[in-house]
């Protein structure tokens, strides 16, 4: 590491102002920044001096990916040996999903980072890290067999329209990787609904559990997915059909514990969303019409079914578009879940509403946080009253404020 240090030291000066390429020094910054800890310190005043940046946030976040990317590649190769009838080994279902994987996961870096590159060189800023997640949850939470021509319009626009048009990483309204989902489902829905058959081989199709179980029938809807060979134990272990990282329930739970642990991700948006969705799921199973019904699947189905587990640990929790104070992020949270489950079960034609609920909440999260600091200031000054009123002084000017 040294040495690559070294070089990168040595580099520096033709990128530097006067350098050879000056206009090219946003992006050898974000690489040489991305590999090593800036030497910056402060030297006087008060400060919390921490070296975990918000580069090696973005490193933590890809790994609690991590496992949710391992199942889903594997479950594209057991959903083609599955359909076709197959026999495949550990190895040779690992190399189907690859060959499915890897060239979702370049497109999407590619075209994404040449945004921000392009925007970089044009501000004369660095280059943000932000993409860096953004582009593994895109690749993530599409199917496996998206055309790549659509990604590559989808990642534009999710890039240009969804984040740089607000002033790039840190000012944008929307989560970019649900803008992305979002322009896919309503441009190219044939290739992204919930309602409509994933192609996992040529010829062979097959629909996603969300929408054998929208169908509603006479049984009870956990009997359906079981005959379907979508019971509760394959769905939580993830070898159903449906977006690349999203099946597996107990891959993202493990990406959780990681967030939860290195406080990256927001516990209190995890559990109120979760509680949000649970609160809601029971209300819809109490006036469900019949056991067969949609609205009268199971809590625990719903956790491990679509993507709504995905959202509620990596989508829900973005702290650049989700609400910011603690008491706003119960009450974004809270209705994220609760607004998830309504769109999926309410909704014929589209029985994933995760990601539309977050789009929505978003939109909701600046106005929450406004609330909610305008009533701790009231309760402020309520309070820096009744103790100048015992007192026979004046108000505080922190009362006033």
């Amino acid at each position: 590491m040294k040495t690559l240090e070294k070089l990168l030291d040595k580099l520096e000066t033709r990128f530097v102002k006067d350098g050879q390429h000056t206009k090219l020094y946003p992006a050898f910054d974000a690489f040489k920044t991305l590999a090593f800890v800036l030497p910056n310190r402060t030297t006087q005043g008060s400060h919390i001096r921490d070296a975990f940046d918000s580069k090696r946030m973005m490193v933590t976040v890809i790994l609690a990916l991590l496992p949710a990317t391992a199942i889903g590649i594997y479950n594209i190769g057991y959903q083609r040996m599955v359909l076709l009838g197959l026999e495949m080994g550990f190895w040779e279902l690992i190399g189907q999903g690859l060959l499915r994987f890897i060239p979702i996961i370049a497109v999407t870096y590619a075209v994404g980072l040449g945004w921000e590159f392009m925007f970089a060189v044009i501000r004369r800023h660095e280059v943000s890290e932000g993409f860096l997640v953004s582009g593994f949850l895109i690749a993530l939470i599409v199917p496996p067999t998206i055309p790549l021509w659509q990604l590559v319009i989808a990642v534009s626009f999710g890039v240009v329209i969804g984040k740089e048009i607000f002033g790039g990483t840190g000012m944008n309204i929307f989560n970019p990787a649900l803008v992305v989902r979002a322009f896919l489902f309503f441009a190219y829905p044939g290739q992204i609904s919930g309602d409509v058959v994933w192609v996992v081989s040529d010829g062979v199709t097959q629909a996603t559990p969300l929408a054998i179980a929208a169908e509603g029938a006479a049984t009870p809807i956990a009997d359906i997915l079981s005959a379907q060979g979508f019971g509760f134990w394959e769905s939580f272990v993830g070898l159903i059909p449906g977006s690349i990282g999203e099946t597996s329930a107990i891959a993202i739970l493990l990406g959780a514990i990681l967030l939860l642990v290195s406080g990256v991700g927001s516990w209190r948006i995890m559990l109120s969303m979760l509680i949000g969705g649970v609160g809601m799921t029971l209300v819809l199973n109490a006036v469900a019409p019949a056991p067969g019904h949609f609205l009268a699947l199971p809590v625990h189905y719903h956790l491990v079914l679509g993507g709504f587990a995905f959202a509620l640990v990596y989508m829900a929790t973005d702290p650049v578009s989700a609400a910011a104070t603690n008491t706003g992020k119960y009450i974004y949270g809270f209705l994220c879940g609760l607004l998830a489950i309504l769109i999926r079960t309410l909704n014929p034609v589209f029985p994933e509403g995760a990601m539309l609920a977050i789009l929505f909440m978003n939109m909701f999260a600046p106005l929450i946080d406004y609330y909610v600091v305008r009533s701790n200031v009231k309760r402020r000054r309520a309070r820096a009253g009744a103790r100048a009123a015992s007192t026979g002084s004046e108000p505080a000017a922190e009362g006033r404020a």
